[in-house]
């Protein structure tokens, strides 16, 4: 069964909290397809199977753990070609590689460029599942991360032009004084900036302010010495 629900413009992303895993199966060979959705579905993950890259690519992105199990040779875009769309455009999800015979440029190809697995035909199914399961874990840390990322790129997109020139100042720990005078703003109004900013983005303290510029990897800006 192809997974056609869901589908829209390509780079469309969702966020589902809490979400089951989905394992994702790109291969042109309807046997192949139809054989991993009935094994990963009996092992209890989501899954959904696709004839070609182009068609995953059209899927929706849901930001929720999960892999790829791609095979390397399709027609169109290839597995490789895919590969390396998915590290730019969906960077929390793994990809195993299956492919029907031993290519050993393609393998460390594809292993350079961050596969989890590269399986040759015919593998055993607990070799597949004993992949997915681990590409699924590392899946997790990487959605994780990626999320929060987005959490504080949201919280920084509140945040005023003026209050983004003093909190650039802020985090590298120069005294209101200072900033105030980088900026020609009263020490007053520095301090209302910044607890505003401290407010909008959700931070304890100026420790965890400083952590969240380094995650967002805010441009150091130049400061009168």
């Amino acid at each position: 069964m192809t997974a056609t629900s869901g589908f829209c413009c390509e780079g469309r992303t969702s966020l589902v909290p809490d979400a089951s895993p989905i394992v994702f199966v790109v291969d042109d060979d309807v046997s192949v397809r139809e054989s991993l959705e009935l094994l990963i579905h009996h092992e209890g993950w989501r899954v959904e199977t696709f004839t070609s890259a182009e068609a995953f690519l059209h899927r929706s992105y849901e930001m929720v753990p999960g892999c790829v199990v791609l095979d390397i040779s399709m027609p169109g875009l290839n597995g490789l070609e895919l590969q390396k769309r998915l590290a730019v455009e969906r960077p929390g999800m793994p990809v195993i590689f299956i492919t029907g015979y031993g290519d050993i440029p393609k393998t460390v190809q594809a292993m350079k460029a961050g596969a989890v697995e590269f399986l040759t035909k015919p593998f055993s199914d607990s070799t597949l599942l004993s992949a997915i399961s681990g590409a699924i874990e590392r899946s997790k840390i990487l959605t994780g991360r990626e999320a929060e990322i987005r959490t504080l790129k949201t919280r920084y997109a509140r945040l005023s032009s003026r209050e983004r020139e003093v909190m650039a100042l802020v985090v590298l720990g120069l005294p209101n004084k200072q900033v105030g005078f980088e900026l020609r703003i009263s020490e007053i109004t520095v301090k209302a900036h910044r607890g505003s900013i401290m407010r909008k983005m959700e931070a304890d303290s100026l420790a965890d302010l400083i952590n969240q510029a380094s995650r967002l990897r805010l441009p150091r800006p130049k400061v009168t010495i």
